[in-house]
């Protein structure tokens, strides 16, 4: 089975989509079907060789760059160009939208629709393009998967997509620390960690107030913070930091490697995510993974996602936040009471399943059997 793929996000640095296609990609490389799959990824430029598999692999994965623009024209009108001329059995589309020009099957994956349920969030002609391209593609669409019950009722209301035609397929975890590792539970130091995309609606000005006013009390305690500033309207972290009087405790890096990521799990005491509003929100479960404690926004989704392994707090209460977060980094009772949550709360989740259903439904879209 032909399987053409929207790669773009394996491009550059790839964050939270390209990470999720690479790991499915290295999740279907162990399935019983990996031999008869003929996946073609079609990027602007050329892909990272470290997110494909390796030549050994039985997946057979060929990465095709196609010129002739960027973004939306390179979707709309190149790609879309390709899949006609290649005849696949099935695209898949990753990243909320696809060719609207083309009658292959497609199977698109939209992991939240926060340009629908909060379009003051966005640019406007970011907002417009968004809502209007995801909107067709869904309806379009053979199947759409999405990341978690809640985004499949924002999905279908908001969008007007039946819920038969929506998938939930949970994200999966891969972390450098073991699950059961003897490591995981022992002393960490007093940093508090925040890793994704920096959103207003992830409320990092009220994560470095807390951080700040814990500081007051324990001189030691810092933040480091990574993830790109896609913030709209603009925030200015480091002047909140200022503003704080926690410049010296507070760190900000758009992007840090691998290695560097799993080393900040490793040595962090707590982690940090005030969002409002997620498809999924996979960082946390990542924290977790690697023996963080973490303070989330109290949000349903934050609650179907997390469990019983989370302090829950409102995504502007700072001195709740505080308390949260002072509590994880040095009341070890309070740390082994949440992090004994976690082993059942990340059974849940892996990329072996997220691959094999995924796979699934491209299967089902191409009208192959599984």
């Amino acid at each position: 089975m032909r399987i053409a793929i929207d790669a773009r996000e394996l491009c550059g640095r790839p964050t939270g989509v390209g990470r999720y296609l690479s790991r499915l990609l290295s999740a279907w490389e162990a399935l019983p079907q990996a031999s008869s799959l003929d996946l073609v990824l079609y990027a602007p430029q050329a892909i990272d060789a470290s997110r494909l598999p390796p030549g050994t692999s039985r997946l057979r994965a060929h990465a095709r760059v196609l010129g002739g623009g960027h973004g939306t024209w390179w979707e709309q009108v190149t790609l879309a160009a390709a899949v006609r001329r290649d005849r696949p059995d099935v695209l898949f589309a990753p990243a909320y939208s696809a060719p609207l020009g083309v009658r292959t099957p497609t199977v698109l994956t939209v992991h939240d629709v926060s340009f629908l349920a909060h379009p003051e969030w966005f640019p406007a002609r970011a907002r417009l393009r968004q809502r209007l391209l995801t909107s067709a593609a869904a309806r379009r669409a053979r199947q759409v998967i999405t990341d978690s019950e809640f985004s499949r009722g924002e999905i279908s209301s908001l969008i007007g997509i039946p819920p038969d035609r929506i998938v939930v397929i949970p994200l999966g975890l891969t972390m450098p620390a073991r699950r059961g590792d003897p490591e995981v539970g022992r002393r960490r130091e007093p940093l508090v960690l925040f890793v994704g995309s920096i959103f207003n609606r992830r409320h990092l000005p009220e994560a470095i107030q807390a951080v700040a006013a814990v500081a007051r009390r324990r001189p030691d305690v810092r933040l480091d913070v990574v993830g790109d500033n896609r913030t709209y309207p603009r925030q200015d972290l480091e002047a909140v930091a200022r503003a704080a009087g926690a410049t010296e405790r507070v760190t900000l890096r758009s992007y840090v490697t691998d290695d560097a990521l799993a080393d900040l799990y490793r040595r962090a005491g707590a982690f940090v995510f005030l969002s409002d509003y997620e498809g999924f929100g996979l960082t946390p479960l990542e924290a977790l993974a690697s023996g963080v404690p973490i303070v989330v926004g109290d949000t349903p989704v934050a609650r179907e996602v997390y469990g019983g392994a989370a302090r829950y707090v409102r995504t502007t209460d700072v001195d709740g936040a505080a308390s949260a977060l002072e509590a994880l980094l040095f009341d070890e009772a309070a740390r082994r009471a949440l992090l004994s949550e976690a082993p059942a709360v990340l059974g849940r989740y892996s990329w072996e399943r997220a691959g094999r259903e995924t796979l699934d439904a491209l299967l089902a879209a191409g009208g192959m059997p599984r």
